[in-house]
């Protein structure tokens, strides 16, 4: 029977947790938006400009899904012409303990993996 990391039975009929939150974190651009709205609140126009090479309609979906599930909340003001701001919620500033934890480890080991993976690729 397979265990989790805490030895606990694997259930493989319900949807794995962790495959549910890394599916969505880990794709291509929720986590440089994390990391921008970490900074604070934000707009959306600050947000593109800050991420950079996200475009308008993929930025929009990303901050939706992050909506969606959780990480991030949005808010409109009734101004002219209105105003969206993005901030983290209290369970997305929740994420940053093990983001920055996983990012320290990408960061001290990257160069290991390029090694190995030149080491394939030659081989």
């Amino acid at each position: 029977m397979l265990k989790d990391l805490a030895g606990r039975p694997l259930r493989l009929d319900a949807p794995c947790p962790v495959r549910d939150v890394l599916d969505r974190v880990g794709d291509q651009w929720s986590l440089l938006v994390l990391m921008m709205l970490a900074q604070g609140t934000q707009r959306f126009s600050a947000l593109n400009r800050g991420i950079g090479d996200i475009s308008k309609q993929m930025l929009s979906r990303t901050l939706r899904r992050l909506e969606q599930d959780g990480y991030v909340s949005r808010a409109v003001f009734a101004e002219v012409p209105p105003r969206v701001e993005y901030a983290l919620t209290d369970m997305g500033r929740s994420f940053l303990g093990p983001l920055k934890v996983l990012m320290t480890w990408a960061e001290t080991h990257h160069a290991d993996i390029a090694a190995a993976r030149a080491r394939r690729a030659g081989g």
